[in-house]
């Protein structure tokens, strides 16, 4: 058994198909997936009819945006074998997707005004399956520099970080509103890549929320977080995931499958195929 539980598809901010990131699962040996496309399961029917196809397991996933509000900072969570209807999820998330496409295209507004082309009929092409515009469909339109290229980085931070002009960001889901909504859809919620946003100061608040595992095995990862992972999984009764965070050329290059967790029992418990 070779699990990836953190991939992602055109239906979000990933630049690959479904079938494209199955395909390179199936060369990959990976018999479980789950494609957990931020604040959306718009293409689990897809993934599952495909899954099918290619012989490979596929768990139903989300990664849902969401703020520690206490702490004011981003923190994501992740929920895996919900009922396919997932109705809470669906109306927790649907104002969030609506508010990130109307962002998006507001900031390839100010981005135009800078003088580059980027008008919105090139933005709506670029996102055909899921119909919502990320930062990484304008930046695709902008450069052909790779994503871990210096030119890439410089031309993203000046126009999204640091008083850009397309700075700033949307109004984010409460943590605990998301868990609640994962585990009223039937779900098991875990805290995504908790070393990247520093996370970690929630998960025992969340666990008593009904959070499920960690994260723990994730390409940001190291070490010392795997180490923070194991801890706390052991202190609150927690099971631990990983996955690849594969986001195609929108993201650093990684290997599907290499970052796994063997024997989780979330692998057991979801017999989605």
């Amino acid at each position: 058994m070779k699990a990836d539980l953190h991939v992602h598809s055109r239906y979000s901010d990933g630049a690959d198909t479904v079938r494209e990131v199955l395909e390179q699962a199936v060369a990959a040996g990976i018999t479980h997936i789950s494609f957990v496309d931020h604040d959306t399961t718009a293409g689990l029917e897809e993934a599952l009819a495909l899954g099918q196809e290619y012989a490979v397991t596929v768990i139903p996933g989300i990664e849902i945006s969401a703020y520690d509000f206490r702490r004011n900072r981003k923190v994501h969570v992740l929920g895996y074998g919900y009922r396919p209807d997932a109705p809470h999820i669906h109306a927790l998330c649907r104002p969030l997707l609506e508010r990130r496409h109307r962002h998006t295209l507001e900031q390839a507004g100010k981005i135009r005004e800078t003088g580059l082309r980027l008008d919105e009929e090139q933005v709506l092409a670029m996102v055909p399956e899921g119909g919502i515009a990320y930062k990484q469909h304008l930046m695709d339109l902008l450069t052909n520099a790779p994503f871990e290229s210096s030119d890439y980085r410089q031309l993203y931070r000046s126009l999204f970080k640091d008083g850009g002009p397309a700075s700033g960001d949307i109004r984010y889901i409460d943590a605990f509103d998301a868990v609640r909504a994962i585990k009223a859809d039937g779900g098991f919620a875990v805290i995504a890549h908790p070393g990247q946003l520093d996370s970690y100061g929630l998960i025992p608040e969340l666990a008593a929320a009904g959070l499920d595992g960690i994260e723990r095995h994730h390409p940001d990862h190291t070490k010392d977080d795997h180490e923070r992972a194991d801890r706390l999984a052991a202190e609150l009764g927690l099971f631990m995931t990983g996955g690849s965070d594969c986001h195609g050329r929108y993201g650093h290059p990684v290997t599907l499958g290499e970052f796994t967790s063997p024997g989780n029992p979330l692998l057991m418990s979801c017999k989605h195929s």
